[in-house]
């Protein structure tokens, strides 16, 4: 009898496993080629999974909120004429036994023993992290404990091994806390505590439980800033050719492309050209390692109508032309705010753009996006007076004035770096030629 595997898609380059959030079908469920079968969830965005073919619902090896491997079987389809009676009564037999029946199966993996996760601690640990934790001899309970630097507080190895390293040698926790002449004494429970905000809460205060995107937003920022010593420089830009040029042509762009012209894609093809300046800006932190990127891929910070927050990436944004970067960024946009975008358009990202201007901010000291060493904040643009010299002596004129933000990774990135870059990018911008034409 043939069956058809129903596996967990490759989500992204850097996307290694999906948390399933919901099932849409049962066991025993006619379905044809196409039709949803259960939606998943990763740290960049969620998906809806569709069958490859026609068939019955012959096993569920997931249930909601199970943590699977890209390439693992998540369900097993009949396919049309193959599929016996017996398969088929299992899965839609009347009566409480059937449905515990139906459960039972629903749940047990076919064969792989490894892709047990620690279930009675509800808490994922990779099987490199798991074999490590054996060898020494390390209880659950307080693996549990550890805090990781992984995404969504995932115990990673290094994670593991600095706090064995801890837990065998105590002294060298940090001390600072205590009192002159008092000593230090560590146990196992105290390595284990999280550090936690001590706070009170009212008779009329609201609680709202983050959702799954905030949760991992929050885990995110905290994991940069405790990665990456961050650093932020600022630099005022006269944009105003770019400014007049582009209140100049955006009508006629619109008719001739079908596209809304902003500023944002101007600013980012002079981003896109410092970055190919200073290629140390455009790469990752990998230990002592320093990984310099090839691509250019410019993330482009989205809020969307949920407000929450992604990150759509604009591929080889230095070999786009400006109507290419234009046509990409609004179609980011749109499909950002109404979160549809793919997990292929989130990933591979190289730097950052966020636009605090959007919300009339004049500016901002973002946060890095890891693993990346550098993100831009856009500020508003603003009408400015502004001291300008001419053959007659200065002049007191109206300019367009905008701040630009650079945070960055002071590991790799030192303030000469970051501040001949961000010069760089607001040269270009001053240096707009306000006479091009369409």
């Amino acid at each position: 009898m043939a069956d058809f595997q129903v596996l967990i898609p490759k989500l992204g380059e850097s996307i290694q496993e999906a948390t399933i959030t919901k099932i849409f079908v049962q066991i025993g469920d006619s379905i044809k080629e196409d039709d949803v079968l259960f939606e998943v969830a990763t740290d960049k965005v969620d998906s809806e999974i569709p069958s490859p073919v026609s068939g019955i619902v012959k096993a569920i090896y997931c249930k909601v909120d199970d943590l699977l491997a890209v390439g693992k079987v998540a369900m097993l389809i009949g396919l049309p004429g193959e599929v016996t009676e017996d398969v088929i009564s299992s899965g839609v037999s009347s009566g409480k036994n059937a449905q515990e029946e139906k459960l039972s199966v629903a749940v047990t993996p076919p064969t792989d023993s490894k892709t047990k996760s620690s279930a009675q601690s509800g808490r994922y640990y990779s099987p490199l992290v798991r074999n490590l934790a054996s060898q020494s001899n390390l209880p659950l309970e307080e693996l549990d404990g550890i805090q990781g630097s992984g995404i969504g507080g995932r115990v990673r190895k290094n994670d593991l091994l600095q706090f064995l390293e801890e837990r065998k040698n105590p002294e060298l926790l940090p001390t600072s806390h205590l009192k002159s002449g008092e000593t230090a004494e560590i146990s196992q429970n105290q390595l284990q505590v999280k550090p936690k905000v001590s706070l009170s809460i009212g008779a009329e205060d609201t609680i709202i439980e983050m959702d799954r995107i905030r949760k991992l937003i929050a885990n995110h920022m905290v994991h940069s800033k405790q990665t990456a010593p961050h650093v932020t420089a600022f630099v005022e830009a006269d944009v105003t050719e770019m400014v007049l040029w582009r209140n100049r042509v955006k009508d006629e762009f619109q008719k001739k492309y079908g596209e809304k012209l902003t500023f944002l894609p101007l600013i980012t093809e002079a981003v896109a050209k410092a970055l190919c300046e200073y290629p140390f800006v455009n790469s990752s932190v990998d230990g002592d390692r320093i990984i310099l990127r090839k691509r250019v891929n410019i993330g482009i910070a989205v809020a969307t109508n949920q407000g929450n927050l992604v990150v759509p990436v604009l591929k080889d944004a230095e070999a786009k032309n400006r109507v290419g970067l234009t046509k990409e960024i609004n179609r980011f946009a749109e499909a950002g705010r109404n979160e549809k975008l793919q997990p292929d358009d989130l990933s591979g990202g190289t730097f950052t753009i966020t636009n605090f201007g959007s919300f009339g901010n004049v500016m901002g000291t973002p946060i890095i996006n890891q693993p990346q060493v550098a993100i831009l904040a856009i500020g508003t643009i603003e009408k400015k007076p502004a001291v300008i010299e001419t053959v007659m002596g200065d002049a007191i004129v109206v300019r367009h004035k905008v701040f630009l933000s650079l945070s960055y990774d002071h590991r790799i990135v030192d303030g000469m770096l970051g501040g001949k870059f961000l010069k760089r990018i607001a040269d270009l911008l001053e240096a707009f030629d306000g006479k091009q034409v369409v």
